[in-house]
């Protein structure tokens, strides 16, 4: 499990989803292709214009990216880096509030990753209102595109 951060609680947040799946590939592979986050809109389409900061190929403690998701410009800041187990960013824009988190285990033949997302915000209830399954649909694409990666082999350097 996950220590959230108070405003992001899944018992507070507007809308909470999880998803999680098992990876025949170890911990340090998905690891490596979850935080290689430029490289993401190349298997997960629900990713667009992903930008480290200071032109980074990797997401790293305290780093900010900005990226496109659900059709929406995020800024977004790594808030958790605990390699090669947990990671864990907050992202904003105008009516949304976002704590994204993942979290890797160990578990033969490889690894089960769980990912959670709270959100807060009037842009997360209404859309959450009109396709509740939304958002846990495109998690769970991203989570069996990570599979597809992490099996196929470790990311470019």
């Amino acid at each position: 499990m996950f220590s959230w951060p108070e405003r992001y609680r899944p018992d507070r947040a507007a809308v909470h989803v999880a998803n999680e799946l098992d990876v025949p590939a170890p911990p340090e592979r998905v690891w490596a292709w979850l935080i290689r986050a430029p490289l993401w809109p190349t298997w997960y389409p629900n990713s667009h214009d992903v930008r480290v900061a200071h032109g980074a190929t990797c997401l790293t403690a305290g780093a900010e990216f900005t990226w496109k998701t659900f059709g929406v410009a995020l800024r977004s800041r790594v808030e958790v880096f605990d390699p090669p187990e947990r990671l864990a960013w907050t992202g904003r824009a105008g009516g949304l509030d976002v704590f994204h988190a993942w979290v890797i285990e160990r578990r033969p033949p490889g690894s089960h990753v769980r990912t959670e997302e709270s959100q807060n915000g009037i842009l997360p209830r209404l859309n959450h209102a009109v396709r509740p399954r939304h958002m846990s649909d495109f998690h769970q694409m991203w989570l069996e595109r990570l599979r597809i990666q992490a099996v196929t082999g470790d990311p470019p350097p």
